[in-house]
């Protein structure tokens, strides 16, 4: 089994973004539950592109999952300016802004017009605990809103990873929600150093 305490094996904070180094996904890896997705994304790479090429890359070791029928969910309530990224193809970037001050990020799920994301909570890299953090530290914003995942010129992408086994991730309630809070549709690598913080104060299990 194994362990994800202390120096992270996957985490390659810069490399050159040469087509050799990255496996992307289809869109049909995104057009399913986003439950599914969600797990699945953990131990995956994402990847920023910045201006000069370089790419920064890290592992995906925590996320939460939203659906439609998800009171917390932010297309809950339908169509809207806000949500149109969500209800349109998967595979694409959906950025929101929290609190004055926060971007988040998210990965579109489920078929046009079945609007699911999975929010991105942290990535194992230094600095990379919590969704606003780590948007922060790799500068993303609402400019990359609707940015396509499947396309390795985007100045986000996703790549495949190493392997996770179901026994290496955890589940719990979500993380600063006050409806549909008993849903246990949080998910994160065990004993990853970079999971936020907060896990601590959720009760947890092993998937």
């Amino acid at each position: 089994m194994r362990s994800f305490i202390g120096p992270d094996p996957y985490t390659t904070l810069l490399k050159l973004a040469l087509v050799d180094n990255f496996t992307l996904f289809d869109r049909n890896f995104y057009k399913r539950s986003t439950l599914v997705v969600a797990k699945e994304l953990l131990g995956t790479v994402l990847c920023r592109r910045l201006l000069d090429g370089t790419v920064l890359t890290a592992p995906i070791v925590e996320v939460e999952a939203y659906t439609q029928d998800d009171p917390a969910c932010h297309a809950f309530r339908g169509l809207t300016e806000r949500t149109r990224v969500m209800f349109g193809p998967p595979g694409h970037v959906y950025v929101y802004f929290i609190y004055g001050m926060y971007f988040c990020l998210n990965v579109v799920t489920e078929p046009e017009n079945t609007p699911g994301a999975v929010l991105i909570r942290a990535i194992g890299t230094p600095g990379g605990e919590g969704p606003g953090k780590l948007c922060r530290l790799w500068d993303i914003n609402k400019s990359q809103n609707g940015v396509d995942l499947c396309d390795l010129q985007s100045e986000l992408f996703i790549s495949k990873g190493d392997k996770v086994s179901k026994s290496d991730i955890e589940i719990s309630t979500r993380i600063g929600i006050n409806v549909a809070e008993d849903r246990l549709w949080r998910f994160y690598l065990r004993g990853h150093p970079q999971v936020s913080g907060a896990k601590k104060r959720s009760t947890s299990r092993k998937r």
